[in-house]
């Protein structure tokens, strides 16, 4: 990470509470706009987005939907195990984060009086159990919904109901944390940027879990396998608009490293599905996006080099510091910026 996207980020500018609950509509958060050539930046709001697009220009947003990952069960001998859902495998098996004593592989976890789960594989060298739930698809889904809690940070001590978590537009459930850029959505934004002119698309990449809650652990951005999907709709709208020389918008981190990820060897986005792994930093030559719409991110964090693709990390500290005097808020229940 650069020196240069290293700061001190005041505790009361972490976002403990969603908007809503601060007396603000979630399309209403301040929005700071950075110019990528110039590295300048104008103070805005979110619900101003229509007018720093235009009529031909794509906006790609995430479909996928949180689930309320984290869940409580009891082993065999009474004790305690929080799950933490990290990676769906399959249908039935997840990549899982246990928080209990002694885990071992064979050892069943019961959750409700209808899931459970067996412990395939133990975390031994890595911080991921392998689990096989005795329920699949709906039916599983179903339970997660049931008996689940969202993903909390340190910095989020109410446990807020999962609507919070939601963008409007998801649809598909399998991020168990919250693809946070499309959150500051409204329907109502998005019509008045259709009825510019705007088009607006969907991906999906799951987002895996990144919060391992203590220093035992730690994953590099290469580890974190992801599963996305670009529909062929959205692939040839896309090189529509690029042939036209309008502009394509991904909102947050997950599209971008979604859409990148399906670029051929000539440079051209394909419709894919898959898993990606792929890291994006400041010597990356982006294929596909031309802008982003992300939330404010912790410092030196592996997004903030995701962000040195499409800005300068001298712009993007420049900014941040501005954004710091500004007090906006950080994080998912946070402020947004454009940057383009």
């Amino acid at each position: 990470m650069s020196a240069a996207l290293s700061f001190v980020l005041p505790d009361e500018l972490n976002a403990s509470m969603p908007p809503e609950r601060r007396g603000i509509r979630r399309d209403y958060v301040k929005m700071m706009v950075i110019d990528k050539k110039e590295g300048t930046t104008t103070h805005s709001h979110f619900y101003k987005l229509d007018h720093y697009l235009q009529a031909g220009d794509v906006l790609v947003l995430n479909a996928s939907r949180t689930i309320p990952a984290v869940l409580k069960g009891n082993l065999a001998d009474g004790t305690v195990a929080e799950v933490r859902l990290a990676h769906k495998k399959s249908d039935q098996n997840w990549e899982a984060l246990i928080l209990a004593d002694e885990v071992k592989s064979g050892d069943t976890i019961h959750f409700s009086p209808v899931l459970t789960a067996t412990v395939v594989t133990a975390a031994t060298d890595r911080p991921f159990s392998l689990l096989a739930f005795n329920l699949c698809c709906t039916a599983l889904y179903d339970q997660i919904y049931q008996i689940g809690q969202p993903v909390r940070y340190e910095y989020i001590e109410t446990p807020w109901d999962l609507d919070y978590y939601q963008t409007v537009f998801a649809t598909s459930p399998g991020s168990v944390e919250m693809p946070s850029a499309g959150r500051a959505f409204s329907w109502e934004l998005l019509f008045r940027l259709q009825k510019k002119g705007v088009r607006i698309e969907y991906v999906e990449l799951h987002t895996g879990l990144s919060y391992l809650m203590d220093d035992k652990w730690h994953l590099e951005p290469r580890e974190n396998l992801e599963e996305y999907s670009i529909p062929e709709k959205t692939a040839a709208a896309i090189r529509k608009a690029k042939r036209n020389g309008h502009k394509v918008i991904a909102v947050g981190t997950t599209v971008v490293r979604a859409l990148e990820s399906a670029v051929d060897t000539k440079g051209h986005l394909k419709a894919a599905r898959g898993w990606t792994n792929l890291y994006i930093t400041g010597a990356t030559k982006l294929q596909v996006a031309d802008g982003l719409i992300t939330g404010l991110h912790e410092p030196e964090a592996s997004h903030l080099d995701l962000l040195s693709a499409f800005v300068s990390p001298q712009h993007l500290h420049v900014s941040y510091k501005e954004a710091i005097g500004q007090k906006y808020f950080w994080h998912e229940f946070g402020d947004m910026n454009l940057i383009i």
